[in-house]
């Protein structure tokens, strides 16, 4: 693992299921290999993490639950991306939805329909009524920091390993580079 993360004291996940929520921590066997680290919950959003321990966007991980309707339908999906690059909800996300608008789920239903808390929902151990969208760029990550569906824990996987969860496709065009200061 890179030295980078030397600092965040991780160990490994499934010796810390504490710092997960339940779902991610009976995930872990899809994901053996990922390391946990324990972090102050009012520091836990992804700008707090990169100033706090001066980190670099390109190893953080978002996943954010988009939605919209189609004639009375409900679409879901979760998008994961890097930080330095911005999920395309009204374009890519909405066609590929096939509905009129998409737009982010509401937080009360995130949570409930996750069973994570609020700015750590992961793809690791989310509901199967959320097909997983990974942008390709997280594929070649070495080592990423993801949510673990609680706020006072982090996840850190390699990002290629994300593709073995259930429910995940490797989507081209989901994402576009964002400038981050």
């Amino acid at each position: 693992m890179d030295p980078v993360f030397e600092k965040l004291n991780p160990v490994p996940a499934v010796e810390r299921p504490d710092l997960m929520a339940e779902s991610t921590f009976q995930a872990l066997e899809l994901i053996p290999q990922a390391q946990v680290f324990e972090i102050d919950p009012e520091l836990s959003e992804t700008e707090s993490v990169c100033q706090t321990f001066d980190l670099p966007h390109d190893i953080m991980g978002n996943a954010v639950l988009v939605m919209g309707k189609r004639e009375g339908e409900v679409r879901q999906c979760c998008c994961m991306s890097l930080a330095n690059r911005r999920v395309d909800v009204n374009g890519f996300v909405r066609k590929q939805l096939n509905v009129r608008k998409a737009s982010f789920a509401p937080m009360e239903l995130a949570v409930e329909s996750s069973g994570m808390e609020y700015g750590a929902i992961t793809p690791v151990g989310l509901s199967s009524d959320w097909p997983v969208w990974i942008d390709e760029s997280l594929r070649d990550v070495p080592w990423l920091i993801v949510g673990s569906g609680v706020r006072h824990g982090k996840l850190i996987v390699p990002g290629a390993s994300l593709l073995n969860l259930p429910g995940v496709q490797l989507m081209e065009g989901l994402t576009s580079p964002v400038s981050v200061d």
